[in-house]
């Protein structure tokens, strides 16, 4: 079938990001996908090949000028254009229309999860919902990733990168927005001998503010990384011993790496973004015993704090990236989130 899926960028690239890896595995599976997308400058770096079978189209202030496919993907209620679902609402048998939510861990994710919308014009909008239960739809998972993930080998990786880990140094990943703990855990960091890959942009211009031209303190030395694709941030997440990561597309990306992670939650401004980090958190240590419990809610709380901690604890304990690899296995266990939506269209149409 044609799906036509529709993507405002509104800022840090995160929707796109979704957007794109959700295009690129419905298209592997053998459906066509026109991605419109207001502002699509990151995928010179994201995706700079393309993916067979999706076309990228503009999306401009004057909407678009093409007639629905059989799918029609509103993503995170970016709005249609309104002749668009005009000409949706004429054709001879309607699109399935789907609002593609946020992610979320919250209750509410569970009871609004495939609910049906009817629209003034006859059309009828179904909102989906991605998640991390048997109630929910899923999370992106391509075939073949956790494939991939058993061939990879993180010291060719590294190599290739020009990146040398010492004897008995730890590897973290750094992919952050502004950061106000950013120099507690840096301080935490250079406790011991550890080799930190920071992103470009947010990350990497502070830790260069932080540690100096010469990128060291003490045992810790940075590296700045350059642009990756979406298949080699990926690699990047493997081949670290810990990853800080934000937003939505990296946050569900750790979870598939199965190691210990940090999540930097889009903030609110009326902390309802405290409310979804509390929720996940419930998740993923869900089985924990209590003292990996009480340690890693703690570094996540200072994680997404406004204000500085005067200093950031970091789990050393090996039950955390068993933890990682449980709560890994356990989403393993359920139907990925393309899957979900080819199912439910199938149901629907």
């Amino acid at each position: 079938m044609l799906w036509d899926l529709f993507c405002r960028v509104i800022d840090n690239h995160g929707d796109l990001g979704v957007c794109w890896r959700l295009a690129a595995d419905l298209a592997a599976r053998g459906e066509r996908v026109r991605l419109w997308v207001d502002d699509a400058a990151a995928l010179a770096w994201m995706a700079p090949h393309g993916a067979p079978g999706v076309a990228l189209g503009a999306w401009p202030p004057g909407g678009v000028d093409a007639m629905p496919g059989e799918v029609v993907i509103e993503a995170f209620g970016c709005a249609l254009p309104p002749a668009f679902v005009a000409r949706m609402a004429a054709v001879e048998r309607a699109p399935v229309w789907i609002n593609l939510e946020y992610l979320s861990a919250e209750a509410y994710v569970e009871r609004n999860h495939r609910l049906l919308s009817p629209q003034p014009n006859g059309l009828r909008k179904w909102f989906f919902y991605p998640g991390f239960t048997l109630r929910t739809g899923g999370l992106i998972r391509e075939a073949g990733l956790m494939r991939r993930h058993g061939d990879f080998v993180a010291a060719d990786w590294l190599a290739r990168h020009a990146l040398a880990p010492r004897a008995g140094e730890q590897v973290v990943s750094l992919f952050c927005y502004e950061q106000p703990a950013l120099p507690a855990l840096l301080d935490r960091l250079a406790q011991q001998p550890t080799l930190l890959l920071a992103t470009p942009g947010h990350a990497a211009r502070q830790v260069r503010a932080l540690l100096g031209p010469e990128l060291r303190r003490g045992p810790l030395r940075a590296a700045m990384l350059p642009a990756l694709t979406q298949a080699g941030y990926d690699e990047l997440l493997w081949a670290c011993d810990l990853n800080f990561v934000r937003g939505e597309d990296s946050f569900v990306r750790a979870q598939w790496a199965g190691r210990p992670f940090v999540w930097q939650i889009y903030p609110q401004h009326d902390d309802a973004h405290l409310e979804k980090l509390a929720a996940f958190l419930d998740r993923l240590l869900a089985g924990a015993d209590a003292g990996l419990t009480d340690d890693v809610r703690a570094v996540f709380t200072a994680w997404n704090q406004a204000t500085p901690p005067a200093a950031l604890a970091l789990p050393t304990r090996a039950d955390w990236a068993s933890q990682a690899v449980a709560c890994r296995a356990a989403l393993l266990a359920q139907d990925d989130l393309c899957t979900q939506l080819r199912r439910f269209v199938a149901e629907t149409r």
